[in-house]
């Protein structure tokens, strides 16, 4: 199949057919860049399917390499978080042996935001439950992170389109507040509409948020050698900073 996006093609496979999140990425992505999602169907949001989606994933990261994506993103960071900090680069390793195709899951993706924005420590917030949470924050630590709280909103997991950025606006703030010493915002998972709020956060509390769409777009452009800044959702696609090594 032939393509005439000029500036590169992402493959994108996201873990629930809820919508809201590629309609987000191509509103923030450059005039150019080609996008082709697929979709596997985590309905629960529970470990134990968590655990089993990975397999899910795989045929499709071969449909798109055998497309010609240019890069391929693997999307939903619980699905890979949930085997670990190294257990995640071994599956993504051996896709990128497999597939020929550079590749990178939301987890590295948001690991790498941070240390371009030089960050140390975080205040996480998610809508997944503390047990899950408690292996979200591992993860993050093993990476050489301070995890200063890893929080979840209560709210179940097919009803997260339905909170308003307004009270996950609120979950944060009260958050980062009660666990002083954090230099950025992590906000896990694109269930949530939540674009507008930040860079009021950023406002607000003095520090850098990554949020998974904005840092899905940064890293798509630096791995494809586009540098098209985008102001209003935060410092990381405004100043556009290097991909970490």
């Amino acid at each position: 199949m032939a393509f005439t996006s000029w500036r590169g093609i992402i493959g994108m496979v996201h873990p629930t057919l809820r919508p809201g999140s590629t309609e987000e990425f191509c509103r923030l992505a450059p005039e150019g860049l080609g996008v082709i999602p697929l979709f596997v169907n985590i309905k629960r949001g529970t470990r134990e399917e968590f655990d089993k989606q990975v397999e899910l994933y795989e045929p499709h990261i071969k449909l798109l390499a055998e497309e010609g994506c240019d890069v391929i993103h693997p999307s939903g960071a619980p699905p890979f978080i949930v085997h670990g900090f190294a257990g995640e680069r071994k599956i993504t390793d051996r896709w990128e042996k497999t597939y020929k195709v550079p590749m990178f899951t939301s987890g590295q993706n948001h690991l790498r935001a941070l240390r371009a924005l030089k960050v140390k420590s975080i205040v996480g917030a998610t809508y997944f439950p503390a047990e899950l949470n408690k292996t979200f924050a591992k993860y993050f630590e093993d990476a050489g992170f301070k995890v200063r709280c890893m929080e979840g909103i209560d709210v179940p997991f097919n009803k997260v389109q339905e909170l308003s950025a307004e009270q996950v606006y609120v979950h944060i703030k009260r958050n980062f507040l009660a666990n002083k010493g954090a230099d950025a915002i992590y906000m896990m998972g694109t269930g949530w509409r939540t674009l507008p709020i930040i860079e009021m956060l950023e406002r607000d509390l003095g520090v850098p948020v990554v949020h998974p769409v904005p840092a899905r777009v940064w890293e798509t452009q630096k791995r494809l050698y586009i540098n098209e800044p985008r102001t209003g959702f935060g410092q990381l696609l405004a100043t556009l900073p290097k991909l970490p090594d």
